[in-house]
């Protein structure tokens, strides 16, 4: 049984960026850093999806996490204020 190789962010950056500004198949870069050529492409994955991300940094996360906090709780009092209406026209 292998053992999973475990690798830093920097490298994981490195291999990439290689990766996409090179000329020379992916192959042929895993192979020079000896990462398997499966691994390199879902790290151009991640990275690709993800991009957006590395620039926003923590103030653009935190922006949306307070945004989707407000909106949980509108939809919290939004439910309450239907189930009051639903009891109110149950009754009448």
């Amino acid at each position: 049984m292998k053992n999973k190789k475990s690798y830093s962010a920097k490298f994981k950056f490195q291999v990439v960026m290689e990766a996409l500004q090179s000329d020379r198949p992916d192959s042929e870069i895993a192979r020079h850093y000896d990462v398997h050529p499966v691994t390199l492409s879902n790290w151009k994955k991640t990275f690709k999806e993800n991009g957006p991300q590395v620039f926003g940094g923590d103030k653009e996360l935190k922006k949306k996490q307070e945004e989707v906090d407000r909106m949980e709780k509108l939809l919290g009092q939004k439910e309450v204020e239907i189930a009051m209406l639903k009891n109110f026209l149950d009754e009448n």
